[in-house]
């Protein structure tokens, strides 16, 4: 029995419990499923820390890192499928890790932009799991496109064991690393002359975010995945004023963006992966007005120069 499933038993009678309180015709009954309970424990977990991980690569101006990745770790999904592999996501992270850290040493090393490099992995590796699923695999199956857009199908009991895994030990990580990962976000420079390890914890924060981004690949999809790594961050910066404030309107906001998500695809018919995206845009761009309309009001004069 690994981490997912064993909190998986603690936590399926409260979602037994709290099911018939849910609104709607079909949600209230998908609490009592097994299948869903899977997915939404996978999603809860990986919300929460998405949220943290969201705030810091908005800091780093990595907030399309996230997205690059996901597009790497299909090229791995799409390699371990052509192969037959039963647990497709180890070569997805595989795939995701070595990229990531990748990308990280030709920013340090000034190679290339972070955003030049993320751009030629992201397009690289996906034309890749693309070609190598039309050569050797059958094509873009039902089953290749749970992975594009999401799909609460998609988590099994071995897939939940990692994801919660995952999420649990990189949670962890950046629990113990955040005063430095915050002080290397803020002023590299002087992290460096204050003896904090920049190169190695860049490279630590490398192998996190993307362990992280491929446990969201089967709960969001590959192409979706910004919508909880970064579009509730965003949300939280325009809301916060101060870090730790940000940090907790992100998680009120993925959180919430997600159970909206989840009620209306499953009440709808759509999927779960693209209206948990819809709901966090709109979110977002609800915030955004009202924060413009709020200064507006309050600051005329300044808007007008």
């Amino acid at each position: 029995m690994g981490l997912g499933t064993a909190l998986l038993d603690i936590v399926a009678p409260l979602f037994e419990f709290i099911g018939p309180m849910m609104p709607g015709e079909t949600f209230p009954y998908l609490f009592t499923l097994e299948l869903f309970q899977r997915s939404v424990l996978a999603a809860l977990v990986v919300t929460v820390v998405a949220g943290f991980l969201g705030c810091f690569l908005l800091m780093r101006n990595l907030a399309l890192i996230g997205d690059g990745l996901a597009h790497v770790s299909f090229g791995g999904v799409a390699l371990g499928v052509v192969l037959a592999s039963t647990a497709p996501l180890w070569y997805a992270l595989l795939f995701s890790v070595v990229a990531s850290v990748l990308i990280n040493e030709l920013q340090e090393r000034e190679l290339v932009t972070g955003d030049t490099a993320i751009a030629v992995f992201l397009t690289g590796m996906l034309a890749f799991g693309l070609v190598i699923l039309r050569v050797m695999g059958g094509g873009v199956t039902a089953d290749i496109e749970g992975y594009l857009w999401g799909s609460l199908l998609l988590v099994d009991e071995a897939s939940l064991d990692l994801i919660v895994t995952i999420c649990l030990v990189s949670m962890v990580l950046l629990w113990f690393i955040r005063d430095a990962l915050l002080a290397t976000s803020v002023d590299p420079i002087a992290a460096r002359v204050q003896g904090v390890p920049v190169r190695g914890l860049g490279i630590l924060f490398s192998i996190i975010v993307a362990a992280v981004v491929v446990s969201m690949v089967q709960l969001v999809g590959a192409l979706l995945v910004t919508a909880l790594l970064v579009s509730p961050a965003a949300t939280g910066q325009l809301l916060g004023r101060s870090f730790r404030s940000c940090l907790l309107w992100t998680q009120a906001v993925g959180l919430t963006c997600l159970m909206l998500g989840l009620y209306f695809s499953s009440e709808m018919g759509t999927g779960s992966g693209s209206m948990i995206a819809l709901v966090a845009a709109i979110v977002f761009a609800t915030v955004g007005v009202g924060k413009t309309v709020q200064a507006a009001v309050l600051n005329p004069k300044r808007n007008l120069n």
